[in-house]
């Protein structure tokens, strides 16, 4: 049986309400060679499990045949429903843009490019509904894998992941990673999103756990891509990362509990001791 951590929020033993829908979002920027096979395999998988589904890919200014592919995949796929970000690109405008135009109340973010695998999405929707706000695949853990990783890439992953787990003084071990579920209630209570680029990956789970969500750890796996570019330039990236995780861990520890998630029960409570009716 593969492992699972859980972190659960001690004061909040409140059961969630059952999920109806799932929405994965997928920014893609010239992915003509793997789109349709990633919408595809994805479908077929959430289909065979009999998960109530949309795929909402997000076009962020593709310059090739990207967006032309999806309008054609709708005609066979009514759960694909794409968009095109016509602002301001970047790969958390992106996701975010899908987030703000997707339907279901829970939400898995995926790449493009077929790296991440659709047998964990359906893990990841059954882990939601065992009570979960929010669930984290990692690479990196008994049962995981990567294939394919560039060399330099992964040392530099690891560094910055562990430099996150050491400063948070969490478990999880592959924050970076941007393959992750959560539930839109979850995603509604992380706003106001600051990340434009990849450094939303990091964003979503640091305020997830700092503001209290329940969330729990999976493994997963991951390969990289067989066709197209890599997106994420490293070098772009590194002050981006420290900065979201420098305001993260102010906000954990000088913020004073002021975006912590609040238990049903403990609102009511705080409402009545306040002197209001928590009905009006």
């Amino acid at each position: 049986m593969a492992l699972r951590t859980s972190h659960k929020n001690e004061h909040d033993e409140q059961p969630r309400p059952p999920l109806t829908r799932l929405s994965v979002v997928i920014p893609a920027r010239d992915e003509e060679g793997c789109i349709a096979s990633t919408v595809e395999h994805l479908h077929l998988e959430l289909r065979l499990n009999n998960i109530p589904h949309e795929i909402v890919v997000v076009d962020d200014g593709s310059t090739d045949t990207t967006w032309q592919i999806l309008t054609d995949l709708t005609g066979k796929i009514k759960e694909l429903a794409p968009v095109q970000n016509l602002e301001d690109h970047g790969f958390g405008r992106a996701i975010v843009y899908g987030i703000d135009h997707c339907k279901g109340d829970a939400v898995v973010i995926m790449m493009a490019d077929e790296s991440d695998d659709c047998r964990d999405v359906v893990r990841y929707w059954k882990l939601l509904n065992e009570n979960f706000d929010c669930v984290f695949g990692s690479r990196f853990v008994k049962g995981g894998g990567v294939i394919d990783y560039p060399w330099i890439k992964l040392r530099l992953n690891r560094m910055a992941n562990f430099f996150i787990k050491t400063i948070f003084r969490i478990k999880l071990n592959d924050t970076t990673n941007a393959f992750k579920a959560y539930r839109k209630t979850t995603l509604d209570g992380c706003r106001p999103f600051l990340s434009p680029h990849f450094n939303l990956t990091v964003e979503l789970p640091l305020k997830a756990i700092v503001r209290g969500y329940r969330w729990t750890t999976i493994p997963i796996t991951w390969r990289n891509r067989r066709t197209g570019v890599a997106k994420l330039k490293i070098r772009e990236m590194g002050s981006r990362y420290f900065f979201i995780v420098a305001y993260v861990w102010l906000e954990k520890y000088f913020s004073r509990g002021d975006y912590l998630r609040r238990p049903a029960a403990m609102k009511q409570m705080e409402e009545t001791t306040s002197g209001r009716d928590p009905l009006t």
